[in-house]
């Protein structure tokens, strides 16, 4: 039992990369479709995933064992707590979202996952973990990698080597 609810360490990047992408999905789905429902897969997702990593999360099985094995390349691996801390956020997010959907707090519910629809899609085009940035802020994770190059590019601006 306590092997299901091991978070992985450390987690491959394009892995990550491509939740994030599906998160972007049922998130831009939510906000154009305006149903409610779509919110129970993702907060669900986000719980899964902060809980036992990919196991029980269906979209991190799909990604993990069928489309990142079949991209070819290296692949990075970054440290895993921040990125459990980041699924964390975005299970905070989701189930915020759900939540003022429900009580006909619409405004909020599109606002909130419009949030996350911003961080999902630094992480999955730009590999910029906002969650990863504030992890490492509060706990100075020493594993972390200094995404100072990475935050550069995003914006345009040449990484130094």
């Amino acid at each position: 039992m306590r092997r299901l609810f091991q978070f992985p360490d450390p987690v491959d990047e394009t892995s990550a990369r491509l939740v994030a992408a599906g998160v972007v999905a049922q998130a831009v789905a939510f906000l154009a479709l305006g149903e409610g429902w779509i919110l129970i897969p993702l907060v669900y997702g986000f719980a899964a995933r902060v809980a036992t990593g990919p196991t029980l999360s269906p979209l991190g099985q799909f990604v993990t064992r069928v489309v990142t094995p079949r991209i070819r390349g290296e692949h990075r691996f970054v440290s895993g707590p921040p990125k459990r801390f980041a699924q964390a956020v975005g299970l905070a997010f989701s189930a915020t979202a759900g939540i003022a959907w429900s009580v006909d707090a619409h405004t909020l519910g599109y606002a909130v996952v419009g949030l996350l629809v911003i961080a999902a899609t630094l992480e999955s085009v730009f590999a910029v973990c906002l969650g990863c940035i504030v992890y490492r802020f509060f706990w100075d994770c020493a594993d972390c990698n200094d995404i100072t190059d990475r935050l550069r590019t995003a914006i345009g601006v040449p990484a130094t080597n």
